[in-house]
């Protein structure tokens, strides 16, 4: 507290007063409208994107356009959030007397920016929970299919295992290898997957690892060694379709959820921004009728 003097020897003290320039009611009331309103719209924006998704082939909207809706959702519920509680943030906040407008406005626009903030918070601790429930039952699915897949690979060889079986198969290769083909199926079948393992994680199948496939084939098949061969190409190229097709959708993937990333971070400073602004407008009309005390004269 600065204390300065008068000409006149008198001290001039400023005045201060004892009330706090926060209310925290208001805020606490703008927090909740806006919480309530974001989550109706967000059961609204799942009930409508779950009408984008379909289990029947051909009827569901692409990766990037559910991830593009959901966004362009988000920005909406969080403006229209915002908004909303700010506004409510500057109209319940009682009238400061001998406060400058410029204060005024300050006050109201700080009300409103922290009544985004805890609503905020709480929808983003709300949708961290859902999405770790979510996690948490996904990370179960895929525990119990990597305990299937396990169960499944006994037979044949462990993870770690494939790269030296699939060596050891390449060294004692029979030299007619038809004859091996036909005369223990399972062995047969153990051997070709191994192969075709070894292919998927060194990204190709070497032409000797073809050639031999095809002979394999065609013991098993009956059909002759270019028919056979034509076969192993066909599944082959299938298999590398099915790579790339699965890679495009991982990379979809990445951009629809760097887009929403991105466009999330602009809304919220964008939501802060309206809250802040719908706050100094109900304040403003908050303040513009004024209720005059008559008093009489004696």
């Amino acid at each position: 507290m600065s204390v300065s003097m008068t000409g006149s020897g008198e001290i001039a003290t400023p005045v201060e007063s004892s009330k706090s320039a926060m209310t925290w009611g208001p805020i606490f009331g703008g927090a909740a409208a806006a919480i309530g309103v974001t989550l109706i719209l967000l059961l609204l924006g799942s009930g409508v994107g779950l009408t984008m998704v379909s289990p029947w082939s051909g009827q569901s909207s692409s990766l990037g356009t559910v991830g593009v809706t959901a966004a362009i959702w988000l920005v909406v519920v969080q403006w229209l959030s915002s908004g909303l509680g700010g506004y409510i943030t500057g109209r319940l906040r009682t009238k400061w007397a001998a406060v400058h407008t410029d204060e005024v406005f300050f006050r109201d626009t700080a009300h409103g920016f922290i009544s985004w903030a805890l609503a905020t918070i709480f929808v983003a601790g709300f949708l961290a929970s859902s999405l770790t429930s979510l996690a948490g039952a996904g990370a179960q699915a895929v525990g119990s299919a990597a305990t299937a897949a396990g169960s499944a690979a006994s037979s044949t060889a462990s993870a770690a295992d494939l790269p030296t079986a699939y060596f050891t198969d390449a060294l004692l290769r029979p030299e007619q290898a038809r004859a091996g083909a036909t005369s223990d199926d399972a062995a047969a079948t153990a051997e070709v997957s191994r192969i075709l393992l070894n292919g998927a994680a060194a990204g190709q199948i070497p032409d000797d690892d073809k050639a031999y496939l095809a002979t394999i084939v065609s013991a098993r098949t009956g059909l002759s060694e270019a028919d056979a061969r034509t076969r192993v190409d066909s599944v082959l190229k299938r298999i590398d379709d099915a790579k790339v097709a699965a890679q495009k959708a991982a990379d979809e993937a990445r951009k629809a959820a760097s887009t929403t990333a991105l466009l999330g971070a602009l809304s919220l400073l964008i939501g802060a921004f309206i809250a802040a602004a719908a706050a100094a407008f109900g304040g403003s009309q908050r303040d513009e009728e004024e209720d005059l005390i008559v008093t009489s004269r004696i």
